[in-house]
């Protein structure tokens, strides 16, 4: 009985060590322009179009680093990669606290595309699958997904309360602007830092791979390239991803369309990501108790009606708005709780869940190359309303590419 508490304790630090990594290795990328967009753009002096140009460069270097993560996922130990991967992210945050021109803010972001996703990404899936064993895919990847929701939402109504210590007045000084942004990044910082210690410190050898130094073979790489389940799944994780890419502009749209003050924007926002564990977790044990690709197929559909509904309801029909919003994030929060567990559905053999996720992601999170520059562009050359309806109905197409991605995948795994 003791060793059975034991491992079982030992399983669930591990999961909350990998969830908390999970999330803090984007909080300073994404999380910062996610919450804190407007304040960003003023601060930073930058357009959407610009930010988009510089997430960008996140995204070639991260699409670079996607496929060799994998191939060091399948040999080294996920509890290495995964705390240099954090300690390296961090001390980004230093120089981003700096508030860097242009260039440099693109130099920054070109070096987290290779921290956030060469040493971490492949290895983080990798040890979810084998945490989830033959049975629980779902569940995995759903409370992975569920409690990274739920850290992002925590630290970030952590971050707006750091900003509102600075934003007293109606309308805060460029000067309190600037210093409650720098806190808040040190804060990302600090927190990303800390979590890497502790996963080099709990996360066991035993999560990171069960093949460990083993070689992959260029005949291992080539099988995996062959299966069309693969580019299939990597299409739907392209759908799904640029959903979530989209919600980086819902702060905007709570401030810009909806009236909303910067920090209530934000924290309308912070508080939405509460809804990302429910929605994820949800989402696991539906696709365990059904299937993963009946989970995912629901969810775009869902997308696909919510963002009708943005892209056309009138201004004044704040209340079907904000429900739509709600909507949306919901849909896209469950899609990303389960993409992954596809994986089990479509038949890739476990040994090489490294390569296959190094793959599948190299396709798959193409949406940091193009999405945020297309999306920024919609959205500087729209004006009002119809800058956003663009955007929108763009997400719809997207999400409508997903759904015949998904119905694609379905009949490769009957066959």
């Amino acid at each position: 009985m003791p060793r059975a508490t034991h491992f079982n304790r030992q399983r669930v630090v591990s999961l909350v060590c990998l969830i908390f990594a999970g999330e803090m290795i984007f909080s300073l990328p994404f999380h910062v322009a996610r919450f804190f967009r407007p304040t960003v753009l003023d601060v930073l002096h930058l357009s959407n179009a610009r930010l988009g140009d510089v997430f960008a460069v996140y995204g070639v270097t991260a699409m670079l680093s996607y496929f060799p993560g994998g191939a060091l996922a399948d040999r080294y130990p996920a509890r290495h990669l995964i705390a240099g991967s954090l300690l390296a992210t961090a001390l980004g945050g230093v120089y981003l606290a700096t508030f860097p021109a242009a260039f440099g803010l693109a130099l920054l972001y070109g070096y987290w595309g290779i921290t956030t996703i060469l040493l971490f990404w492949a290895a983080l899936i990798r040890a979810t699958r084998d945490w989830g064993g033959e049975f629980a895919q779902g569940r995995a990847f759903g409370l992975l997904d569920g409690g990274r929701g739920l850290a992002a939402a925590s630290f970030a109504t952590a971050g707006v309360a750091i900003l509102g210590n600075y934003f007293m007045a109606d309308t805060p000084s460029p000067e309190a602007r600037a210093e409650g942004l720098r806190v808040v990044i040190y804060f990302y910082a600090a927190i990303t830092g800390l979590i890497g210690v502790l996963c080099a410190r709990f996360i066991p050898a035993s999560h990171a791979t069960s093949m460990t130094q083993q070689k992959v073979t260029l005949i291992e790489v080539l099988e995996i390239v062959r299966v069309p389940a693969v580019w299939l799944q990597a299409l739907i994780v392209v759908a799904a991803y640029c959903g979530y890419k989209g919600l980086d502009y819902y702060t905007l749209f709570a401030h810009e369309r909806l009236g909303l003050s910067e920090l209530a924007s934000a924290n309308f926002m912070a508080n939405c990501a509460y809804l990302r564990p429910l929605a994820a977790v949800a989402a696991g044990f539906f696709a365990d108790r059904l299937r993963a690709s009946v989970a995912v197929m629901v969810a775009f559909g869902i997308a696909v009606m919510g963002y009708l509904v943005l892209a056309f309801a009138p201004i004044e029909a704040r209340d079907v708005l904000y429900a739509n919003v709600i909507v949306t994030v919901v849909a896209v929060y469950g899609l990303r709780g389960v993409y992954f567990a596809l994986l089990g559905e479509s038949g890739v053999p476990a040994q090489n869940t490294g390569t296959a996720v190094g793959l599948i992601s190299v396709v798959g999170y193409l949406p940091d190359v193009f999405f945020a520059p297309l999306a920024g562009r919609l959205l500087d050359q729209g004006t009002g309303q119809n800058g956003f309806r663009q955007f929108f109905l763009l997400l719809t197409g997207i999400m409508i590419a997903g759904m015949l991605a998904m119905l694609g995948l379905r009949r490769q795994i009957r066959r």
